[in-house]
């Protein structure tokens, strides 16, 4: 498992080019260049050396792997509007031991290991077929170009069980019918949710659901998940990591003006060291340089540390970021062209393919826990629980108010228990901040059929992918709990919030995403 999370911004004025490279987190990219311009397809090949520590590829029972979802922006030179880039599907160089793989609407590429092995990756050489003819750019334009680095976790296709099979505190866990028993998910077809019917989805009746976001079945009433509605069995990729500051950072740092009104709590044109989400609660985001009202976008950058100093070592760059409303993840996974997982997919990105899940057990298969007493390194890139035994942060445990760094608990010497992870390896899907998903509650989060973000933002800085919860929340919920909240609801199948749509930028909410295994 890694124990840090690491994010690369690239920079290069094209086709005469000029590179500038700022390196941040443990996803490496190097020696980048420019080759092979064709002015007559109007594509030109990005070529770069790519490495990251702890990756792992294995081919038996779990069937997974580590990758990068690898996309860009570009803008033309003296503009302030970025624009996602479009790569080939095909025509891409891949060096010896890496898979390149692009999803159909080229609006980035899965690199990940091409045989079994656990280790870094170091790959030089690669090339990436950028067809900016696509994007409406001409042979002879300068523009600068911006790669992004997110680390995702595969999950392979197959069935899995929904539910625990609980019968401690129920928070309206699935179950089969009326049993009680974990629920068999094992394919992709409409679901019966509700009615108490053999092959029926159950929620132990609603029990223990907050009433502002009930489930609108239970073992009387009935609804339909249709087909599109992505319920996990398909193979999909997940963030492996939440949301950081410094990935936030990088977003706002794309926006214009009037987006990032939307996306922060202060004005962009606010005086530098303002806050830009919350001075609280150990999110350290402020603006570095102010904007100017509706021309120029605020930069951006992380503070934790709160001196004049921006984006040291010790400033928070790989704190989950919280104070996410569903709008900001929402926008944050349409400009990234990924978009949100479902509660059925958090339960099996948790508990892995035909594994029976173990009663009340947590997003690293058991129910033991072990809480953050303290912070050691606050801020810094090796930022840990003050306690070598910690592996999740929730309320039950005093010492820490507020996220800690992504991925603190994995070291060298952990487990899946003691650093926390999923079964695919994913890190804190229980705890920390709390995970926003689609739910299956309501006829809107029901709706959603799984389109991709396609990497544009409304004018006004909103997602716009169709058929996803708008900016009120409606159609998504909360699984997973976060650093307030009681070890209960830190559990695979709790329930008790999948349903409420709440808008607002809270302490404790933060989020990741997904995107559909091409």
């Amino acid at each position: 498992m890694k124990t840090r999370k690491y994010k690369i911004v690239l920079f290069l004025f094209a086709f005469l080019f000029y590179l500038s490279i700022t390196k941040a987190n443990n996803v490496s990219l190097s020696n980048v260049s420019i080759t092979g311009q064709d002015v007559a397809s109007h594509f030109t090949m990005i070529q770069t050396n790519i490495s990251w520590d702890n990756s792992w590829r294995t081919n038996t029972l779990e069937n997974n792997w580590d990758a990068i979802w690898l996309f860009a922006k570009y803008r033309l030179k003296y503009s302030n509007v970025w624009h996602h880039a479009t790569f080939n599907t095909t025509g891409h160089t891949a060096p010896a031991g890496c898979c390149i793989t692009t999803p159909a609407d080229g609006k980035g590429m899965f690199i990940f290991k091409g045989s079994s092995g656990i280790g870094t990756n170091t790959w030089a050489g690669a090339q990436l077929r950028w067809n900016y003819g696509v994007d409406g750019l001409l042979d002879t334009n300068l523009v600068e170009v911006c790669l992004f680095a997110i680390e995702m976790v595969y999950v392979p296709q197959g069935s899995f069980y929904l539910g625990d099979g609980s019968t401690g505190v129920l928070q309206a866990q699935f179950a089969a019918d009326v049993s009680g028993v974990p629920f068999l998910l094992n394919s992709e077809a409409a679901i019966t949710p509700g009615g108490g019917g053999t092959g029926s989805l159950g929620n132990t009746n609603r029990d223990g659901m907050d009433n502002a976001g009930l489930d609108d079945f239970d073992e009387v009433t009935t609804q339909s998940l249709p087909l599109t509605f992505p319920k996990g069995f398909d193979a999909f990729y997940i963030m492996k990591y939440e949301i950081s500051q410094e990935q936030y950072v990088e977003f706002l740092n794309k926006l214009t003006y009037t987006q990032q009104v939307s996306r922060t709590i202060a004005a962009p044109t606010s005086p530098a060291g303002t806050a830009a989400l919350s001075n609280t609660k150990r999110n350290g985001i402020d603006i570095m340089t102010p904007g100017i009202s509706t021309a120029t976008p605020a930069v951006y950058a992380c503070n934790y540390n709160g001196n004049s100093t921006y984006n040291e070592a010790g400033d928070g760059q790989n704190i989950a970021c919280n104070f996410l409303s569903w709008a900001d993840l929402a926008a944050y996974l349409d400009w990234a062209g990924l978009r949100p997982f479902t509660e059925l997919e958090y339960e099996k990105a948790c508990r892995g393919i035909n594994i029976t899940p173990v009663p009340d057990e947590y997003a690293w298969g058991n129910t033991t826990i072990a809480g953050a007493s303290g912070i050691s390194n606050a801020g810094f890139t090796n930022e840990l629980a003050s306690n070598a035994s910690g592996n999740v942060v929730y309320r039950d445990t005093s010492g820490v108010q507020g996220p800690l760094r992504v991925g603190c608990f994995a070291k060298s010497t952990t487990n899946r228990q003691t650093s926390g992870a999923t079964y695919y390896g994913i890190m804190e899907m229980s705890g920390n901040v709390w995970e926003k998903a689609v739910t299956v509650a309501n006829p809107t989060g029901r709706a959603f059929t799984g389109l991709q973000g396609d990497g544009v933002l409304s004018a006004a800085g909103n997602a716009n992918t169709a058929n996803w919860p708008a900016s009120n929340a409606v159609g998504s919920g909360l699984r997973g709990g976060g650093y307030e909240v009681n070890s209960v609801s830190l559990r695979i199948s709790a329930r008790e919030f999948a349903g409420w749509a709440d808008p607002i930028r809270l302490r404790t909410y933060g989020g990741r995403g997904a995107r559909t295994a091409p």
